[in-house]
């Protein structure tokens, strides 16, 4: 009868606690749940080709024949057996290390030109912002392709003033220069960023200059700068890591050639021209995985060098 009556009252008590269990269960399962799609996303779609992109680097791999392991072989013939694998290095490094600062100065310009006040900001923070959503579209690289050949706007315009020509995407002199000019000409997406950034910086720090005597130069150079330099890092990266990865405008500029003279042979150009061209899916992977450890050391380096020059207002 006692054991009877203590085994009636454990019983909503071993209900409670079951009950509990569930739910402090369900409460960790939930995040996972919304973040499932995202881990399927990335495991299948990213990490997965990844990898197997990886063993493929290790392989002579034509998608007509099974993948046949050679080792090192392809990272070797990269440095040592492949000029036209050096002359893209080249021509994607000066891109990189011309176009990225130009379009960073450009788009901070711009941007403290807008910070001062203008009448239809919205309007012109718009206007500036669209090239960064269509710079890098086929359609742009079209028109740019028309705008520098030698029957090009660019021509005639120069033809207006008596002064004569060329084809400036023909020439191997001119050809790389038209592509950096298309990728400051994206100056909106980081002139956006500086623009708000801009409003953030204490304008009791101008007031207080100015009461020292100090000029707008000094400003800039003490104040300015020193309070953008997380944007200004943040900006480096983000258009780093995109020239790096640039492609399309050298494609259709180009004609998929890299010409003239491999004047505009990006390193994407190239690794598409060995993959999808020459069916030489080992060695592009190779060249692919080059790249991934540049951008990351390159990222790395710039984070790290930060520490000089990145000014953090805690």
């Amino acid at each position: 009868m006692g054991e009877a009556r203590a085994r009636g009252s454990e019983g909503p008590r071993a209900r409670k606690a079951t009950s509990l269990r569930r739910a402090i269960l369900a409460e960790k399962i939930a995040p996972y749940t919304f973040l499932l799609p995202w881990l399927i996303g990335f495991f299948v779609i990213t990490l997965g080709p990844m990898l197997f992109s990886l063993y493929l680097s290790f392989t002579k791999f034509s998608m007509l024949a099974p993948a046949e392991w050679v080792g090192l072989d392809n990272y070797i013939k990269l440095f040592t057996n492949d000029p036209k694998y050096l002359d893209s290095i080249r021509v994607t490094l000066v891109y990189v290390l011309v176009s990225v600062p130009l379009q960073l100065a450009f788009a901070l310009a711009v941007a403290m030109v807008l910070n001062r006040g203008l009448r239809g900001l919205s309007l012109y923070r718009s206007i500036y912002y669209l090239p960064s959503l269509i710079g890098a579209s086929v359609a742009i690289a079209v028109l740019w392709r028309q705008m520098f050949g030698s029957n090009g706007l660019i021509n005639q315009v120069l033809d207006f003033f008596g002064i004569e020509g060329m084809s400036w995407i023909g020439n191997p002199e001119t050809a790389l220069g038209t592509l950096v000019v298309l990728n400051v000409w994206t100056f909106g997406s980081p002139m956006v960023i500086f623009l708000a950034a801009l409003r953030q910086v204490p304008q009791y720090l101008y007031e207080a200059a100015a009461v020292d005597g100090i000029g707008r130069w000094g400003a800039f150079r003490h104040i300015t700068l020193p309070m953008l330099s997380p944007i200004v890092l943040f900006n480096l990266i983000l258009q780093m890591i995109g020239a790096f990865q640039a492609f399309t405008p050298a494609f259709v500029v180009s004609g998929g050639t890299g010409g003239p003279v491999n004047s505009t042979l990006f390193y994407t150009l190239y690794l598409y021209q060995r993959g999808f061209t020459g069916f030489q899916m080992g060695y592009a992977s190779a060249m692919a995985w080059v790249l991934f450890l540049v951008i990351a050391v390159v990222t790395a380096a710039n984070f790290w060098f930060s520490k000089y020059w990145v000014h953090y207002d805690d």
